[in-house]
């Protein structure tokens, strides 16, 4: 259904992870970026399930080698999923 559609999400808590699991579900692909610095959500059950059907890469969104690489990244992709706190994106 969403065939040649390609969402990146930044980890985080609350719906973001649920709404790319369900874009993945729908045949969307789903880039999750995992923070370097924190342990990966994905390591518990839960995650595991929200991370079903995505791709993954590891960046720390504070180092600006891995900055340039999300940028590059997010050049290639329709669209993008972020669960932060209001101004968290903005300060990245």
């Amino acid at each position: 259904m969403l065939s040649g559609v390609r969402i990146v999400e930044l980890e985080a808590l609350g719906p973001a992870p649920f709404a790319s699991m369900l874009l993945a579900d729908l045949g969307a692909d789903v880039i999750t970026v995992h923070r370097k610095t924190a342990p990966p959500i994905s390591e518990t059950a839960q995650g595991k399930l929200l991370d079903r059907g995505k791709r993954s890469i590891v960046l720390d969104l504070k180092a600006s080698a891995d900055v340039v690489l999300l940028k590059r990244l997010l050049k290639t992709v329709d669209g993008l999923i972020e669960g932060f706190r209001p101004g968290v994106m903005e300060r990245l």
